[in-house]
């Protein structure tokens, strides 16, 4: 019994009959009606072959994905000593790349460029944190969210801000009036004062929106909005919980707290997931395979566990 020919085979073989056949006629036809007919079935010809190219590129075969990260947000990427880059998104990876039966080669690259890069092929995937936005969706897309994190303050124990509890979380998408109430009624307590943010991000988004009229200043880095905030040349830091709890593991920030109530949702994203070109759909269906598998049995809560003492598994 024959194998069935699958799509790209079908428009080959018929590609290449029109071009016989248009061998043919040129060879034996002559007169305006013959060129005509020429003419049309080279046009079909040249079409089919251009689409079975574009068919046959699409089913590009994976053996090799190249990841970029920021390698400057603990915990979910950091260079450790020695330059090797470590954290939570390293060891996903780790565990991804097997179930999408592929080898990753992973490279660290500035937040600032993160996505232009990835559309200029310079690599094939990004984990570093990222929050799935609308205003993202316009340029990539996304795999399925493998975490989810709110955004929170960290401040001096003795900050006016410090005195409302780090209890409460807000899904913006779900009730955006609630969010913003939340967020005016602490507002009052950061009037003077200068809060630290890493720029591009959901958290600049959160800031420049919910807490319109309050002084913000943009970093690179994480790191370096923390070490300003030790030298108390900002009052205040807004992030994401688990990196603000990574931030009060360091020496130097025993007198510190997070702050205030959470937000997540809506513009401040629908989980981290790994960023993706929209062309390679084949690639984001690797992905989403693989990180359901790895939710499912486990993997990415015992991850979440060891690199932030909680459980954000994107369940």
């Amino acid at each position: 019994m024959r194998e069935p020919i699958c799509l790209e085979q079908g428009l080959g073989l018929l590609a290449e009959a029109l071009v016989g056949r248009w061998t043919d006629l040129r060879n034996t036809q002559k007169g305006s009606g013959s060129v005509k007919r020429l003419q049309l079935l080279g046009i079909a010809a040249l079409g089919l072959l251009a689409a079975t190219g574009g068919a046959f590129a699409q089913a590009k075969k994976w053996e090799t994905v190249k990841i970029a990260t920021e390698g400057a947000y603990a915990p979910w990427n950091f260079t450790g000593p020695g330059g090797k880059l470590e954290g939570f998104e390293i060891d996903l990876i780790a565990e991804l790349c097997p179930r999408m039966k592929v080898k990753c080669e992973i490279v660290a690259q500035d937040w600032d460029g993160i996505i232009p890069a990835l559309s200029a092929g310079k690599y094939d995937a990004i984990m570093a944190g990222m929050q799935i936005t609308d205003k993202r969706l316009e340029t990539i897309n996304f795999s399925r969210p493998y975490a989810r994190t709110p955004g929170a303050f960290l401040v001096p124990k003795d900050s006016p801000l410090a005195k409302v509890p780090n209890d409460k979380v807000f899904d913006i998408g779900a009730d955006a009036a609630a969010a913003q109430k939340a967020a005016d009624e602490i507002k009052p307590l950061l009037k003077g004062k200068v809060v630290g943010v890493q720029g591009s991000t959901t958290l600049a988004t959160m800031m420049e929106r919910l807490f319109q009229g309050v002084e913000i200043r943009e970093y690179k880095t994480t790191e370096q909005h923390d070490l300003d905030l030790a030298a108390e040349r900002v009052d205040a830091v807004a992030a994401a919980t688990t990196t603000l709890d990574t931030t009060l593991s360091k020496p130097g920030f025993e007198n510190f707290v997070i702050a205030g109530p959470g937000f997540t949702g809506g513009f401040m994203g629908r989980g981290v997931a790994a960023g993706l070109r929209k062309a390679d759909q084949d690639l984001k269906v690797m992905f989403d395979e693989a990180i359901a598998s790895a939710l499912a049995d486990g993997t990415i809560s015992r991850l979440s566990q060891k690199w932030f003492k909680r459980d954000l598994a994107a369940k």
